[in-house]
């Protein structure tokens, strides 16, 4: 990648690790959160038939990870246009 600046570098790549951050977090809260802690309590709710703390644990969670490479795909394109590497 070639960066005009090494500010424009720094900052790119802090923009790029608070994306990577936030995304880690939703899939933490996804797989750990609904799918193990709160399982119980999202049981008692129903989902298409199934109970929504299993559905978490077997479909949910993979559903969530495969969109949030679609939303990473998205924000790191407009992310390298924004600094100008991209392709």
């Amino acid at each position: 990648m070639a960066f005009k600046s090494e500010e424009q570098a720094k900052a790119y790549w802090s923009e790029n690790l608070a994306l990577m951050f936030k995304l880690l977090t939703v899939w933490f809260v996804v797989s750990f959160g609904f799918g193990i802690l709160l399982v119980d309590v999202l049981n008692e709710i129903r989902f298409f038939g199934f109970k929504l703390g299993f559905w978490f644990s077997q479909q949910g969670a993979i559903y969530t990870f495969v969109a949030l490479i679609f939303v990473y795909v998205s924000k790191m394109d407009a992310l390298d246009k924004k600094y100008g590497v991209d392709e």
